[in-house]
């Protein structure tokens, strides 16, 4: 969801404004205590910026210090609202649009290792012969062990025709293996897609960016090409699945659904607005089985929640991460902006996600699963939103348990998924088909 305005920044420049007039009036006349005036706050945090432009031992910038300082007034509020400077709003800017400078390859961090998901096909990681598996142990010579994900993607990106070096350990070859890489202008495509034995098409959407939606349809017009025989049934594979952009999240639910409510929208306790589904839906008249696991976030959650309120789907896997807030955007000038929650999202039936997160309907555990602090879902973030009531459908239907814990780094790229996922060494994948052949014959 976007919404661009700028009319907070001028409200704030009127309030700076009006700060000198206002606080002398106020002491002139009497009209107010200083814990009365609302000018207060701004007049302690002039107070401040005095002390550290005359007294930090060294000079200030003036213009650094505001930011921080608006960075913290906006990060105060929730984990997933935000300043962002002109830099990082590019940067947020590219990150939905799906394009960006770098060297195309999706890493995941697990155990203080960053481990090669796989390269992009085309990308000069994938020309240069980094694999899935693959192990980063450092970048242009720095270690990379402890590292923060976030902050080693942005290291690895950067404007095209410019250089990284990526020391890699790779199973079974003894010595790192050091790739010199020249960075290209990258586009991520958002969804995967294969099909299966038995007619079943596999789609995997891996985040919700601009034109997730249109490339869903695109796949599902391929997968419908490569046989004569008609589709009998979907896996759709939210695993791993960060979120995104709501109206794209919205778009793709509503190709599974041809009626009812995709989701609403609450502000302060007041409904803001209600999502519905069209008839017509590309797989809106075949059985859908969703996997997500604890990764599946935000976007993924939204459209999970609607398949399984709606009886369109059975889930499969773990509960998910529990972030049901919206974000809008709004674009300042000078090129910041701000990301602000303003909204929580709720599932057809009411329930909320927000901290709590949507339970499968069929739930993997793992046997070898670390204790539950081992895994961070959105009640562990400091300063998260409270939960209200219960999202919980009722007791799930079944709990199966896997001997090995599954990542996205286990499960591999695509290409690996094999025609009988029951053959193969994805658990929930197996899972997910069995359950979808079991209601196949009786939808046909």
């Amino acid at each position: 969801m976007r919404r661009f305005s700028s009319s907070w920044v001028r409200t704030l420049g009127l309030i700076a404004a009006a700060f000198a007039g206002g606080a002398a009036t106020s002491h002139l006349a009497g009209a107010s205590t200083q814990a009365q005036s609302p000018y207060a706050p701004l007049e302690q945090l002039a107070r401040v910026l005095v002390l550290v432009e005359n007294h930090y031992v060294e000079p200030a910038e003036r213009n650094k210090i505001i930011d921080g300082a608006i960075k913290g007034m906006v990060a105060e509020l929730d984990p997933h609202s935000a300043y962002m400077s002109s830099a990082e709003f590019a940067q947020f800017q590219e990150e939905t649009g799906g394009t960006f400078g770098g060297v195309g390859i999706e890493v995941d961090a697990r155990d203080e290792d960053i481990t090669v998901i796989a390269p992009i096909e085309g990308s000069p990681a994938a020309r240069a012969g980094v694999r899935s598996g693959d192990r980063i142990i450092a970048i242009d010579g720095r270690p990379v062990r402890g590292e923060r994900l976030d902050k080693l993607v942005k290291v690895m990106r950067g404007p095209p025709g410019s250089r990284v070096k990526l020391t890699i350990r790779r199973q079974g070859v003894g010595e790192p293996l050091t790739f010199d890489l020249t960075r290209e202008q990258i586009h991520v495509t958002s969804v995967a897609a294969k099909r299966l034995e038995r007619d079943v098409a596999y789609v995997r959407l891996k985040q919700f960016q601009d034109g997730t939606h249109e490339e869903m349809l695109r796949a599902a017009a391929r997968l419908r090409a490569a046989s004569k025989a008609p589709l009998a049934g979907v896996i759709l594979d939210l695993r791993n699945n960060p979120g995104g952009l709501v109206h794209e999240a919205e778009a793709v639910a509503d190709e599974f659904l041809s009626s009812g409510t995709i989701y609403s929208t609450r502000q302060r306790s007041q409904v803001v607005d209600e999502a519905k589904a069209h008839d017509g839906g590309a797989f809106a008249a075949l059985p859908v089985v969703a996997l997500v696991n604890e990764y599946s976030a935000s976007a993924a959650e939204l459209v999970a929640g609607a398949l399984q309120d709606s009886g369109r789907a059975t889930v499969v896997g773990a509960t998910t991460f529990g972030k049901g807030s919206v974000q809008t955007i709004y674009e300042l000038p000078g090129g910041a902006g701000v990301r602000l929650t303003t909204m929580r999202y709720y599932t057809p039936n009411g329930r909320s996600i927000q901290a709590q997160g949507i339970r499968p309907d069929i739930v993997i555990e793992s046997a070898q699963q670390q204790a539950p602090a081992g895994i961070l879902r959105e009640q562990d973030l400091e300063g998260h939103l409270p939960a209200e009531g219960s999202s919980l459908a009722g007791s799930p239907r079944a709990v199966l348990v896997e001997k090995r814990a599954e990542t996205a780094a286990t499960r591999g790229p695509e290409g690996d998924v094999p025609a009988d996922p029951g053959r193969g060494s994805d658990f929930t994948l197996a899972v997910g088909y069995q359950q979808l052949l079991r209601m196949i014959p009786a939808a046909r």
